[in-house]
């Protein structure tokens, strides 16, 4: 008899102790789940500030590209008159 209670003993342990610990590697999963969709949140953040950059340069350098024409049609006109 205490050849087999031997045989149970190792197997009750081990699952008793696996119980244990999934509370703990559950709330470990969330955290990390959490933390990703935190980064994520950020990572769109940036994207988002770098495409209104990218947005407001493309608008000032067409700003410029049109002062510049119409800079160089008053140079055409007064060179013509």
């Amino acid at each position: 008899m205490r050849i087999q209670s031997r045989k149970i003993t190792l197997p009750l342990c081990l699952c008793l102790i696996s119980v244990l610990f999934a509370p703990v590697l559950t709330q470990a999963g969330t955290a990390i789940v959490l933390a990703a969709s935190d980064t994520g949140s950020i990572a769109a953040g940036q994207a988002a500030d770098q495409k209104a950059r990218l947005a407001k340069k493309a608008a000032e350098r067409q700003k410029a590209a049109e002062a510049k024409k119409a800079a160089e049609a008053q140079k055409e006109k007064t060179v013509v008159k």
